[in-house]
């Protein structure tokens, strides 16, 4: 009966630190590519040639951002350059796509973290 208790408790304790699914409407405002052009899957265009879209943004250069960013969203790919987003020499470029599962929380997570002003399509040439 104590062990009930103690985890009657503990729950709201835990329940606010659950980080919210949606984001606000700043949060949102961050993802600079319109979501609602992808499938399921996280691909947009014909049936026949459907292609997943890239996108990039940037992070303070410190191993707890990296670190954090890269358990968030698995199809990163950190670089010291700039970008097409202009990142500086004090920040990382992340390189991501939309072709994984939960793409989409994966993004809103990505938009709810304080450092990441914005998330931009990339375009490779």
């Amino acid at each position: 009966m104590k062990k009930r208790y103690s985890f009657l408790l503990l729950l709201p304790i835990f329940s606010c630190h659950t980080p919210q699914l949606q984001p606000s409407p700043e949060e949102l405002q961050k993802i600079r590519f319109d979501l609602s052009q992808l499938d399921e899957r996280g691909l947009r265009g014909p049936t026949d040639g459907k292609v997943a879209l890239d996108y990039e943004f940037c992070i303070p250069r410190k191993e707890q951002y990296r670190r954090e960013v890269e358990r968030m969203d698995p199809s990163l790919k950190l670089q010291t350059a700039r970008g097409r987003i202009g990142c500086g020499r004090d920040q990382y470029l992340c390189l991501g796509n939309t072709h994984q599962k939960n793409y989409k929380k994966i993004l809103y997570r990505l938009a709810q973290l304080p450092y990441v002003e914005r998330i931009e399509q990339a375009f490779f040439e």
